[in-house]
């Protein structure tokens, strides 16, 4: 009986040992599939989550280094920010150039002046030797023109040609005269010297070759006429006032 007893005990423990073990296993088994899955699944889809804006984030940090003066393949970042910039600039610049071209536009709209819309006259020099004079152009048009370059002067017969300009008097800017404003031009006759040849002129004329031509006649300012030599003589441009060395020769 003693062994019988023993050996059910045996068997019972036996088998109760190995339903346990069983089901330990089996639990085990579940327990780490659904907690160890989940887990696992979790992680790596966090880690996946994580890793994509870590990358991206990395890719803007180096964008906004590039932005502030990154180096490498982040350089075309900011390569692209600032040349946005500049063509921003470049737009803002050319708005302004148009406008400069607006402005530009008005002036070159302005009529030229013509001889029939100036009153011309000449003045002599104080102080002898009388060697110079100065042209004075008066615009009675009523509107605003523009005087460009300066006047082509024949003292005597075509045949001696103009009067050539001197470089240094052009002004900077253009010449623009309003009504009833006067334009000047310095005009060198000769040098006053005894021995030099010179020919009397009681009147010669003024041609607005640059204004798009129109001749004006002017007499001389004395009775007794003007003495001019061919080899001296010389003019500036016009100008709204005659300045002290531009205007001296």
């Amino acid at each position: 009986m003693r062994t019988y007893r023993n050996r059910t005990a045996v068997l019972v423990s036996a088998a109760t040992a190995a339903l346990a073990l069983s089901l330990t296993a089996c639990g085990g088994d579940d327990g780490g599939t659904k907690s160890a899955g989940p887990t696992d699944r979790t992680a790596s889809a966090a880690s996946s989550t994580s890793t994509t804006p870590v990358a991206q984030s990395g890719d803007k940090e180096q964008g906004g280094e590039t932005q502030s003066g990154g180096e490498g393949a982040a350089e075309q970042s900011g390569g692209k920010s600032q040349g946005q910039g500049t063509s921003q600039q470049g737009g803002g610049q050319g708005e302004n150039a148009q406008s400069g071209s607006g402005t530009k536009a008005t002036k070159a709209g302005t009529p030229l002046c013509t001889a029939k819309g100036l009153k011309i006259t000449a003045e002599r020099q104080d102080g002898p030797p009388y060697t110079h004079l100065t042209l004075s152009a008066k615009n009675t048009s009523g509107a605003s023109c523009e005087m460009k370059e300066y006047p082509h002067i024949h003292f005597l017969d075509n045949a001696r040609g103009i009067v050539p300009p001197v470089a240094k008097s052009k002004p900077a800017s253009p010449v623009v005269l309003e009504p009833g404003q006067s334009a000047y031009v310095a005009v060198r006759m000769s040098e006053g010297g005894r021995k030099e040849n010179t020919e009397t002129v009681k009147e010669f004329t003024v041609t607005l070759k640059a204004n798009g031509g129109g001749m004006a006649v002017v007499k001389s300012p004395v009775a007794e006429g003007l003495s001019v030599n061919p080899q001296k003589w010389a003019t500036g441009y016009w100008t709204t006032e005659l300045r002290n060395g531009a205007d001296e020769f």
